[in-house]
C-alpha cells in the first residue's frame, strides 16, 4: 500500500478542463504523459519519473501529471531522451529562478492526431527542427582530428548545417561552458580554449533512418498492451522499436566525446547559434554551391567585361579567377563530347591558341543556375530551345559550341577547382599590439577574401621561435625592435590555405610601412591596423619555399591529416 501511495503522489490524473486549468498554475516545469484511452499511461516511464523526482529534489519546480505553453514534445517511450530533456529544462528553470537567465521565447508546439503521426513524418521529430552545437577543441584541431570527427557524425546520419573555424573569445568560452564554471581548473581551461583554433558545428538530426539508430526488442509493458473489445482481449501487433542515440551518446560510443563538447539544450543552442552564426536563420534555406566556369579564348579576349557584368548581375560571387592557357590534353578532356565531330581538331586549336579565364563561382543553387544561364553546349540547339542564353548571345563565328563552360556536377566541380586552383599554404602572424577586437576584424577579413584558416595557435614568441619566422632579417640591425614588439604579448600564428596563398596574403597585408600602405593600399590590413613599421599588425612568408619551411618548424608537432588511413 505504501508503494501505491507514493505512486499517487508522483502523478496526478488530469481528465477535465478544470483540472487542466489548475495544473497550468503550477510553478516551474510540468511533465505530461499524454496517452490514448485504450492503452492507459506508460508504466515503463514511471520508474524514470520517480528517479528524476528523487534525484533532482525539486518539489517546487518539477511536477508530473498524466495528460502555459508546451515547450517540448517527445513521442515514444524514449527514456534516455526524456531523461536528458527534463534535466536540461530543470537546469534552465533553476537559472531563471535565480535570475541568471531570462526565460526563452519558445516556439509553439502543437499535437497532431494519430493519423498524421502514422504518416511519413519521423516519430522523433517535433514541430521545430532540433539542433545541437559541437565544439571540437583546440588540441583535437591541432592533432587534425576534425575530419575524423565530422566523418563519424555524417556517417551516423546527422547533418552538419554550418561550420566554422575560429579562436573563441574569453566571453564565448565562459558563456558556453558556464555549467562547469565552478570547477577549480576552470580558469586554466578558459586559457586553453582561447589559445588555439576550435571548430564549431551546428548539427541537426537528419530525416532518414541511419546507423545511429539501434533496433531493440519490443517491451511488453509499452508495446503489447492488452485492451478489451466486446469482452474479448485483443493485442495490437508487436512492433520493433528503433532508438536513436543523441549526438552526445553517439560520440561517447565512438570514444571521441573527449575531443569535442556538445550542447543540446534547446534554449542554449538557440542562444549559441545567434552568438556564433548570427546569419544562420537567414542562410538556412540557401543552397550555396561552388562550381568552375571557363570563358574560352575568343570570348575572353573580346567580351570579358560583358560576361563578368552579367555574372555579377545574376548574383554570382567570383571567389577566384585566373587566366590560363589550356594544354592540348586539357582542351581534349573538356571537349571530349565533340571528339567525333569534323570540327574537333579546329576546336582544340582555338582552345589552346590563347588564355582562357577560369572562375570559381559561388551562388545559391549555383550549378543549376549557371547551366540555365549559359544554355546548351551546342549553338544550334541553343538557338532553338534557349535563344536568350549566353551561348547564343556570345556565339563565335565558325565555332558551333558554347564559348562558356561550367561543371556538370558538384563532384566534378570540386575536382576541377582543385585542378585549376591547387591550394597553397602560407604562414601568417598577427602581432601582440593588435587588440582583441581588431584581431577579430582581421580574422573576419581573412575569411571573407577566401582564405581557410587551416591551423592556428596563440603563443609568446621568444627569440628562438621568432628566428624561425624572421630568418631572413635576423641579422639586420632593426631585428631587435622586432623582438621587442613580439615580447609584448602572445602572437597569433596561422596557416592560411588558398590558391596563390603567399602572394594573396602579402597583397592583403599591404606595404610594410603603414603610412605608405594608407597611400598605396588603403584597404590593406597594415593601413587599417598598423601604427609603425615594427608595429604593422601582421607578417607573412615572402615566398613558397619560406612558407613551407616556416610552417614545418612552427607546427612540427602536427600529425598527418588522416593517421588511420581512413
Amino acid at each position: 500500500m505504501a508503494s501505491k501511495k507514493r505512486e499517487i503522489q508522483l502523478q496526478t490524473v488530469v481528465n477535465s478542463q478544470s483540472l487542466w486549468d489548475e495544473m497550468l498554475q503550477n510553478k516551474g516545469l510540468t511533465v505530461i504523459d499524454v496517452y490514448q484511452a485504450w492503452c492507459g499511461p506508460c508504466k515503463a516511464m514511471q520508474p524514470l519519473f520517480r528517479k528524476l523526482k528523487n534525484e533532482l529534489n525539486e518539489d517546487e519546480l518539477l511536477h508530473f501529471v498524466v495528460n502555459g505553453k508546451i515547450i517540448a514534445k517527445i513521442i515514444g517511450a524514449n527514456a534516455p531522451l526524456v531523461n536528458q530533456k527534463i534535466i536540461n529544462l530543470i537546469d534552465e528553470e533553476r537559472k531563471i529562478e535565480a535570475g541568471e537567465m531570462v526565460r526563452p521565447q519558445y516556439h509553439e508546439i502543437v499535437f497532431v492526431d494519430s493519423d498524421a503521426e502514422d504518416g511519413e513524418e519521423s516519430p522523433y521529430e517535433s514541430a521545430e527542427q532540433l539542433y545541437s552545437i559541437a565544439i571540437i577543441k583546440p588540441d583535437a584541431v591541432i592533432a587534425r582530428k576534425s575530419l575524423e570527427i565530422k566523418k563519424k557524425i555524417l556517417e551516423a546520419g546527422f547533418v552538419i548545417e554550418i561550420e566554422d573555424k575560429r579562436v573563441l573569445t574569453e566571453q564565448q568560452v565562459r558563456d558556453f561552458y558556464s555549467r562547469i564554471a565552478d570547477q577549480p581548473d576552470f580558469e586554466d581551461f578558459v586559457l586553453f580554449m582561447t589559445n588555439g583554433l576550435s571548430h564549431i558545428l551546428v548539427i541537426s538530426q537528419g530525416n532518414e533512418e541511419q546507423p545511429a539508430w539501434e533496433e531493440t526488442e519490443p517491451n511488453p509493458e509499452t508495446e503489447t498492451k492488452v485492451y478489451e473489445d466486446n469482452h474479448h482481449e485483443v493485442a495490437p501487433p508487436t512492433l520493433r522499436k528503433e532508438k536513436r542515440y543523441s549526438l552526445q551518446e553517439y560520440l561517447e560510443r565512438q570514444h571521441i566525446s573527449q575531443l569535442c563538447d556538445i550542447e543540446e539544450s534547446i534554449a542554449n543552442v538557440n542562444k549559441f547559434i545567434d552568438m556564433f552564426f548570427p546569419d544562420f536563420k537567414s542562410m538556412k534555406n540557401l543552397k550555396l554551391e561552388k562550381i568552375l566556369a571557363l570563358l574560352l579564348p575568343d570570348l575572353f579576349q573580346e567580351k570579358k567585361e560583358n560576361v563578368l557584368g552579367i555574372i555579377h548581375d545574376e548574383g554570382f560571387k567570383i571567389l577566384m579567377q585566373r587566366s590560363i592557357v589550356l594544354s592540348e590534353e586539357e582542351a581534349q578532356t573538356l571537349c571530349k563530347e565533340y571528339e567525333n565531330e569534323d570540327y574537333f581538331e579546329n576546336l582544340i586549336k582555338k582552345m589552346t591558341s590563347g588564355p582562357s579565364l577560369a572562375l570559381v563561382l559561388l551562388r545559391d543553387n549555383c550549378l543549376q543556375h549557371w547551366k540555365e544561364l549559359i544554355g546548351p553546349s551546342s549553338v544550334e540547339k541553343a538557338k532553338t530551345s534557349v535563344p536568350e542564353s549566353l551561348c547564343v548571345q556570345f556565339a563565335v563565328e565558325g565555332l558551333p559550341i558554347n564559348q562558356l563552360y561550367g561543371s556538370d556536377s558538384l563532384e566534378t566541380a570540386e575536382k576541377e577547382i582543385q585542378y585549376f586552383f591547387p591550394p597553397q599554404q602560407t604562414l601568417a602572424l598577427i602581432k601582440p599590439h593588435v587588440t582583441q577586437e581588431q584581431r577579430e576584424e582581421i580574422l573576419k577579413y581573412i575569411k571573407e577574401v577566401g582564405f581557410e584558416i587551416t591551423q592556428m595557435k596563440e603563443m609568446l614568441l621568444n627569440e628562438e621561435a621568432a628566428d624561425k619566422i624572421y630568418s631572413k632579417i635576423k641579422t639586420k640591425d632593426f631585428y631587435k625592435d622586432v623582438l621587442e614588439v613580439l615580447s609584448e604579448g602572445p602572437s597569433l600564428v596561422m596557416i592560411l590555405t588558398k590558391w596563390n596563398a603567399v602572394s594573396d596574403w602579402r597583397r592583403l597585408m599591404g606595404p610594410v610601412d603603414p603610412d605608405e600602405a594608407k597611400l598605396l593600399s588603403p584597404d590593406s590590413i597594415r593601413a587599417q591596423f598598423g601604427t609603425s613599421v615594427s608595429k604593422n599588425a601582421v607578417h607573412g612568408s615572402s615566398n613558397i619555399q619560406e612558407a613551407m619551411e616556416t610552417i614545418d618548424q612552427m607546427f612540427e608537432m602536427l600529425v598527418p591529416e588522416n593517421p588511420e588511413g581512413n
